[in-house]
């Protein structure tokens, strides 16, 4: 246990002296409590949240600080579960009364009891975030550390303050949260732990789809995702949320022939793409752009394994996949449908760059081909030096040729030179099945490079296609 130890320096922030004060009023004894004392010591830089216990009424304390603060903040109150917060200096400070807690076997919330400081800290997920300093004014800055949560952190060690199964039981997001941690700061969890996880991996089927994906975000957005993906796996966790997931897990053989294990390239290629964004929908597109190949793998005496059309059916499996977890079904799925979609078609353009396939691909893709080809080149695991290079200066010819086609053609978010408004008018029609057809056509020149990207080019097009079709001009 760490003892008498001052840290004034962690408490540098004007919002501490005016917790203290208002403390000091009501007769409260008040600490500044977890992420704050962790990433203090791991010297994470400003805080932008910062949790106070109090031993009494946290709501009461909060109250009495906004009255003490130049800008007089509005507290916000959360009665049932009795805790205030308030902004000050653009830091979150949230209010709570020290507790003690007890749960249920079928639920996460815990029934609530006042509650010491070292209840307090027993309640806590792990000792580092145990810790807190004390903003009393017998012992300003002095380090409680109970559970030697100091020795944790600095030892990159993760460990519950009590018995791991039934901190794990009882809040079984507590599991995810150790396994993201583990992933974001590249800590160890204890054997005791990592194990209590594994027996307890059932009981994250009482948490929220919508919490769990919280977890699982932040660890997809840490340094090294597969890291804590690789902790999910051993874990049994994965399996009970992310099935797609686990389901290319393995390796199968069959005359002597096998498939490489898609679950560890995938974890590659996530990290792959790590290293070169930080776009959270790009990254969730490279953990599932192979998810179609667990469904449509098949051994072919001829060719061997084969998963033709693993990408429509992964594209189709993103959506169940989201609505499942209860993410977003707006642009951010549809631009993962999108990636998981056209995810090897830059692939096999690479072996015959074409203009006519670039055009087609910048028209299919959009303003998001920069991103296929950021996922593609991820996509790259191989291990033989000379494939791996060979392969990236493929794409980069790729990405070459796309320049010049979209500087020549302006296909891009592509818009019909045109109209259908246009073709009514100047062959009389009403809408029908030829103006459809028409426009398809004049597409498809474009595309084919048949015709410039351009209104005379594609008008006399036009008139070509309608006398195909019998269409008289309008007189």
């Amino acid at each position: 246990m760490t003892k008498n130890k001052i840290y004034n320096d962690a408490l540098k922030h004007p919002i501490f002296e005016y917790i203290s004060k208002a403390a000091i009023n009501l007769e409260l004894e008040t600490y500044v409590i977890g992420g704050f004392v962790r990433d203090f010591f791991l010297k994470r830089g400003t805080p932008y949240d910062i949790d106070i216990v109090a031993i009494g009424s946290g709501i009461d304390l909060a109250k009495a600080v906004a009255k003490l603060l130049p800008n007089k903040p509005k507290v916000q109150v959360f009665k049932t579960y009795g805790t205030a917060m308030l902004r000050f200096e653009n830091v979150e400070i949230e209010f709570v009364g020290a507790r003690k807690e007890s749960y249920t076997e079928e639920s996460r919330n815990p029934v609530v009891e006042n509650g010491t400081l070292q209840d307090d800290q027993e309640r806590r997920d792990f000792t580092i975030n145990a810790m807190a300093f004390s903003l009393n004014k017998a012992d300003y800055g002095k380090l409680l550390d109970p559970f030697n949560g100091l020795y944790d952190l600095e030892n990159k060690i993760i460990r519950t303050p009590l018995n791991p199964d039934i901190t794990y039981s009882d809040d079984p997001l507590r599991m995810m949260r150790a396994i993201r941690f583990s992933s974001q700061l590249n800590f160890t969890i204890e054997k005791a732990s990592l194990n209590a996880i594994t027996r307890n991996a059932h009981r994250i089927d009482i948490i929220t789809r919508e919490r769990i994906v919280v977890e699982l975000n932040k660890i997809i957005s840490s340094p090294i995702p597969s890291v804590g993906f690789m902790l999910l796996n051993k874990t049994k966790l994965l399996e009970r949320f992310l099935p797609e997931l686990t389901n290319l897990h393995g390796v199968e053989e069959v005359e002597g022939q096998k498939h490489k294990d898609n679950f560890y390239h995938t974890l590659e290629v996530v990290d792959n793409i790590s290293e070169n964004t930080n776009n959270l929908w790009l990254r969730w597109a490279a953990l599932l752009h192979d998810i179609g190949k667990a469904p449509t793998k098949k051994f072919d005496k001829t060719v061997g394994w084969t998963f033709h059309g693993h990408e429509f059916k992964g594209s189709k499996m993103v959506y169940q996949l989201f609505k499942r977890l209860k993410m977003p079904l707006n642009d951010k799925m549809k631009f993962v449908q999108k990636m998981v979609y056209l995810s090897s078609r830059p692939i096999v353009l690479a072996t015959d760059v074409t203009d006519s396939a670039v055009r087609r691909l910048i028209f299919d893709t959009g303003n998001d081909i920069d991103s296929l080809m950021t996922l593609c080149e991820a996509d790259i695991t191989t291990k033989n030096p000379n494939k791996f290079k060979k392969y990236h200066n493929n794409f980069k010819i790729v990405r070459q040729k796309i320049k010049e086609v979209e500087e020549r053609d302006h296909v891009r978010n592509f818009q019909p030179p045109i109209s259908g408004e246009l073709i009514m008018e100047t062959f009389n029609l009403k809408p029908c099945r030829e103006i459809g057809q028409i426009k398809d056509a004049i597409k498809e020149a474009i595309l084919d490079g048949k015709i410039a990207n351009n209104y005379e080019e594609a008008h006399t097009f036009m008139l070509k296609q309608a006398k195909k079709l019998g269409l008289k001009l309008n007189s």
